[in-house]
């Protein structure tokens, strides 16, 4: 699926085989997502983990076509898949050029580098060139190891963007909060990944319409439930605001409903009516 990460919203999905793996042709997906954004839109960016690491996609974000588009040339932060000689660039960064960013609550420490980086895998064809490459270092304090028995753990992004790196890597890891969470709440809170069937088109129906129920309940957070609300999970709004019990009672030409809760639950469902108005017959009868 691809997220707009501004409005919370899915844009584009392709259900897929179970055993198809995820770095093929992302970039059908990618272009359905830019191509579903509205008029108006001035700037565009795009961030991804290393499924994304793939050499038609890449190509296709930083071509020179993007530009001459009406939003404009599109900016991208992708993890970068680590070949042994992209490993190699990492453990080749002088100590000195590792800048400390960030610190994590066990105190490991972020720091950044840029990568003097040639890619030449499959992926990674020579028009990458001009790409820029960042390093990622997690560094633990001293006399404290990871797990694995390693002080220091190397990642690496690829981008097209020209901005301090510390600033880039921040905002490409912004993006666990989005995706992530999208396919959490998708697949448990809304059932999209307890398919129905053994049939595949049933199945990428299934999840459609739970990709819908997301957009149609992110949009009820976003502008009819405040900012307590906001990034509520469905858990939670089941009990503050889809699970509200109540009784109608009927007194001569007047119809009345009683509902469980307080003033404030009434207020959100009153804003919500207020928002989502649904006009019925019945709103016209008189």
């Amino acid at each position: 699926m691809v997220v707009w990460a501004e409005l919370d919203a899915v844009v584009a999905d392709e259900f897929r085989e179970g055993n198809m793996p995820a770095r093929q042709a992302p970039q059908p997906s990618v272009q359905a997502g830019f191509a579903a954004l509205p008029d108006g839109i001035t700037k565009r960016y795009f961030r991804g983990d290393s499924a994304c690491h793939e050499n038609a996609l890449i190509g296709w974000l930083d071509h020179a076509d993007r530009a001459a588009e009406p939003g404009g040339p599109i900016g991208f932060v992708i993890s970068a898949v680590q070949s042994e000689p992209l490993a190699a660039a990492l453990r080749a960064v002088a100590e000195r050029q590792w800048q400390t960013f960030g610190r994590e609550a066990d105190g490991t420490l972020r720091q950044w580098a840029e990568l003097d980086f040639v890619p030449g895998a499959a992926y990674e064809q020579k028009q990458a060139r001009p790409l820029r490459y960042l390093g990622l270092r997690l560094a633990k304090p001293q006399g404290e190891l990871f797990a694995d028995g390693a002080r220091h753990h190397y990642h690496a992004v690829v981008s097209n963007r020209r901005e301090r790196g510390d600033r880039l890597l921040l905002w490409h890891r912004e993006k666990a909060g989005t995706v992530e969470h999208t396919h959490e709440e998708v697949k448990n809170g809304l059932g999209g990944g307890r398919l129905p069937s053994g049939k595949f088109g049933a199945n990428a129906a299934w999840f459609r319409l739970a990709l819908m129920a997301y957009n149609g309940v992110s949009a009820m957070r976003g502008l009819a439930l405040g900012d307590s609300l906001r990034t509520a999970k469905l858990k939670r709004l089941r009990l503050w605001v889809f699970a509200l019990c109540g009784r109608m009672s009927c007194s001569g030409d007047t119809l009345r409903l009683r509902l469980s809760t307080d003033a404030a639950g009434i207020e959100r469902l009153r804003k919500i009516l207020e928002v989502f108005w649904l006009p019925t017959q019945a709103t016209f009868s008189g």
